[in-house]
């Protein structure tokens, strides 16, 4: 049994078969997905989602390269929809310095103002965190995470910064750049991290495992990465899938 928990099935690029993929899931031992909301509009979709797959939970949020166009009113519309049984967190959320906008100030506010209604409607956080690890955990600290409690997506730091996400008591997203030749620092710092912070992500329809690298992602292509942490952790791949699902679970709340 396998746990996506940081999945975009809301993308385009799943327009054409997206309900046809979906389907297959659970034969394929891919038994739960979160999908994680990036917009207003894929938040919107992944609450749609949500009511269409009972193995299929959300998150709301807007993404840091999202929040320039953000209004106090879409505070109040992610609160609306936190409210929705099968919505398990506020993200994805955080800071993102690839780019030159929005500007630093702007992602700050919507960061701490994501994280702040995550703690009163009492649900973890998905964090976005690329090329800005210092402010994430600065701003983190400041605000207190580690009493709201969630996971860093698409973890890809070093491990002496995983102790400070580890501080904060927070989970590992772990995917498919774990199976990446050039991936040294990634391997290190999972090989550092306890096997029970660590969950599985896709991040499709990015980030395709070895040997699909460059194809579009789906959960499907969890096992390669399960094949790559079962070998840097030295345990079986049954042990990864199953300790990863409980982990997942913990993460989220959920409590079956």
């Amino acid at each position: 049994m396998i746990f996506d928990t940081h999945a975009h099935y809301d993308d385009e690029a799943f327009d054409e078969d997206r309900e046809a993929l979906l389907g297959s899931m659970q034969a394929a031992g891919i038994q739960r997905i979160v999908n994680i909301g990036a917009s207003m509009q894929s938040s919107a979709m992944t609450v749609s989602l949500t009511e269409q797959y009972e193995f299929l939970y959300g998150a709301v949020g807007v993404h840091p390269n999202e929040v320039g166009t953000m209004q106090e009113e879409d505070m109040e519309q992610l609160r609306k929809w936190s409210e929705r049984e099968k919505i398990v967190a506020i993200g994805e959320i955080g800071l993102d310095y690839h780019y030159d906008e929005p500007s630093k100030a702007i992602q700050f506010r919507w960061f701490e103002a994501q994280m702040e209604l995550a703690r009163q409607v009492k649900l973890p956080i998905v964090v976005h965190s690329r090329d800005a690890a210092k402010d994430t955990i600065d701003l983190m600290k400041a605000c207190h995470a580690e009493t709201i409690g969630g996971v860093v997506h698409c973890y890809s730091y070093t491990k002496e910064l995983a102790r400070d996400f580890l501080n904060m008591n927070y989970y590992f997203g772990i995917g498919g750049v774990v199976t990446f030749p050039n991936a040294k620092k990634l391997k290190e710092a999972v090989e550092y991290i306890p096997l029970e912070k660590i969950v599985l992500e896709t991040d499709c329809p990015y980030l395709a495992p070895v040997p699909n690298r460059g194809k579009r992602n789906s959960s499907l292509n969890l096992p390669y990465v399960v094949e790559v942490l079962a070998e840097i952790k030295g345990v079986s791949k049954e042990e990864i899938m199953a300790v990863t699902f409980e982990n997942g679970k913990r993460l989220y709340g959920m409590k079956e």
